[in-house]
């Protein structure tokens, strides 16, 4: 059966324009950083991502790495664009990013022209485009000159290979400096790519930068890998991340006093009318161009826009959030 997107998709989401651009991002991003692999089940990953697009989400976030297994997640979404979305294509914005590891050798990795421009021609033809809305540097490379890097950028977007380019997980004097090298070759970073969520506020500082530059801001992990849902307040589900391997999110991140404050705030999240995840959600855009949710069923997705339905705080919730967080 041909899919037709829903044509209310945009009358609810709300879209924010990214720093000193033309480009307006949906409040909620689709991040494709896990469920989206050759390990999940991709009718279920079409679902998720026609569904998040008939919602009003029109950013789809990805990276050469992201699977599992790494290239895979680009490869599901490239069959979904060529079998639902290529009518759709001018309507979606697309990012992809690199600089973690992706293949042995040298240049798998970090930040060098070979590297960048070698992983991003990967990119494309795993999706099956020609272009994507965005690139990033994934994480800055301690060991080749930011010059370099921001030449690669430079070639890539004067290639035509990407619309616009940003950076991800910078830390402060570390954007300054890369706003100001490419700021020298004629070219404005779009955007920045960090952590950050009430329990992940070690970016506010890149915040600051960004705002004082006029560049967007974009948040991944805004529910902290969970743990800003109900999810772990009676314990750990067996079927939960931190149950599992995960490297980001384990029994020992998961302590007594997260657990309390996470309590406090999930009994404030009741008297806004919202779930906690829903609140976390808005928390974050009082900061932030937008934040990207992962999901691993549809339903999540749906629950996460109607965070969108209460994006006010009063005074008096901001002073009692405030209080929780550093108690």
């Amino acid at each position: 059966m041909n899919y037709l997107a829903n044509h209310e998709r945009y009358q609810t989401m709300i879209y924010r324009r990214c720093g000193k651009s033309g480009v307006k991002l949906p409040a909620l991003s689709l991040g494709m950083w896990h469920n989206f692999g050759d390990e999940a089940v991709l009718a279920n990953s079409r679902e998720m991502i026609l569904g998040a697009f008939d919602l009003g989400i029109t950013h789809f976030d990805l990276a050469n790495n992201y699977g599992p297994s790494a290239g895979s997640a680009e490869e599901t979404f490239g069959r979904v664009l060529a079998r639902d979305l290529k009518p759709y294509r001018d309507e979606l914005f697309i990012s992809t990013k690199a600089g973690y590891y992706m293949w042995e050798g040298p240049y798998g990795e970090w930040g060098s022209k070979k590297q960048l421009i070698s992983s991003l021609d990967q990119s494309l033809k795993r999706m099956g485009l020609d272009y994507v809305d965005v690139f990033y540097h994934h994480r800055p490379d301690p060991d080749t000159p930011l010059e370099e890097t921001a030449e690669a950028l430079e070639q890539i977007l004067r290639s035509g290979k990407a619309l616009y380019v940003g950076i991800s997980n910078y830390s402060p004097e570390q954007t300054e400096q890369m706003l100001k090298v490419l700021g020298n070759k004629g070219i404005h970073c779009l955007i920045h790519q960090m952590n950050y969520s009430m329990l992940e506020r070690q970016n506010e500082q890149v915040l600051d930068v960004l705002d004082r530059e006029d560049v967007g801001s974009i948040a991944y992990c805004p529910l902290a890998q969970g743990l800003l849902t109900d999810k772990y307040l009676n314990g750990i589900p067996e079927n939960s991340r931190a149950a599992g391997k995960s490297i980001f999110l384990n029994r020992e991140n998961i302590t007594e006093e997260k657990i309390a404050k996470v309590a406090k705030l999930n009994e404030l999240a009741a008297k806004r009318g919202q779930s906690l995840a829903q609140m976390a959600l808005v928390w974050a855009l009082q900061r932030t161009t937008s934040v990207i949710i992962g999901a691993s069923r549809l339903a999540q997705i749906k629950e996460n826009v109607k965070a969108l339905d209460n994006m006010e705080f009063t005074p008096e919730e901001i002073h009692e959030i405030e209080t929780i967080l550093k108690g």
